[in-house]
């Protein structure tokens, strides 16, 4: 038995096949000289969000996670550096037509060096945060901030091994400075992207452009 099916067994153990789902993600993150920045995306009432989606019939963990990735980013492989060794998981129980649902999702992790993502139609806007920001707008999802805690305490506990990416390509288009945004203002798209700052804490909004936020 794969490792994959191995841990699809384990975590559907003594499950119901209706009343369980598992999903698969990429926590996706850029070096800057802060420090790591990690990609949230924004679905709306203050809902904020990893890269994520329901694995297909017959799909692998791996490719569930790529694909989602790919749909709700507009990042593909050739984006993006996966982190070697790294796997965590999201766990957690809801409601749906009064019965329980036990949702499992698996996430990977992988650096990218592309600041402007092409959201899906299902996404409001995105954001790179840096760990406090990205945690503290996570603070309704315990288990979602432990997902980003692990990817975090990885980063900084060892140096790891990752696969190739595409060189970075300068994002001249960033503002230098502004006013602080603590919301999702209001655009001709109504999508809007942000990058975090630990200059006064300050959310500098990215300016779309080309496909993006569209």
């Amino acid at each position: 038995m794969t490792t994959e099916k191995t841990e699809k067994a384990v975590v559907n153990a003594s499950l119901n096949p209706a009343n369980r789902e598992i999903s698969a993600g990429i926590l996706v993150y850029r070096k800057t000289v802060e420090g790591p920045k990690f990609l949230l995306l924004y679905h709306g009432h203050d809902y904020w969000n990893f890269a994520k989606g329901k694995i297909e019939n017959e799909e692998k963990n791996f490719e569930a996670a790529v694909r989602e990735t790919r749909e709700e980013t507009g990042l593909t492989t050739r984006d993006l550096r996966f982190v070697r060794n790294f796997k965590t998981y999201e766990r957690f129980t809801f409601r749906r037509n009064g019965k329980t649902i036990y949702k499992t999702v698996i996430f990977y992790m992988a650096e990218t060096n592309e600041p402007r993502i092409r959201i899906s139609k299902e996404h409001q806007g995105y954001g790179w945060f840096l760990y406090k920001e990205a945690s503290r707008i996570l603070g309704k999802y315990r288990d979602s901030q432990k997902v980003l805690k692990n990817a975090y305490d990885f980063l900084h506990g060892k140096s790891a091994r990752s696969g190739p990416a595409h060189p970075q390509r300068p994002n001249v288009n960033v503002p230098r400075s502004g006013p602080p945004r603590r919301q999702l203002p209001s655009s001709p798209s109504g999508r809007q992207h942000y990058e975090s700052s630990r200059r006064n804490g300050q959310r500098h909004p990215l300016p779309p452009s080309g496909s993006v936020g569209r």
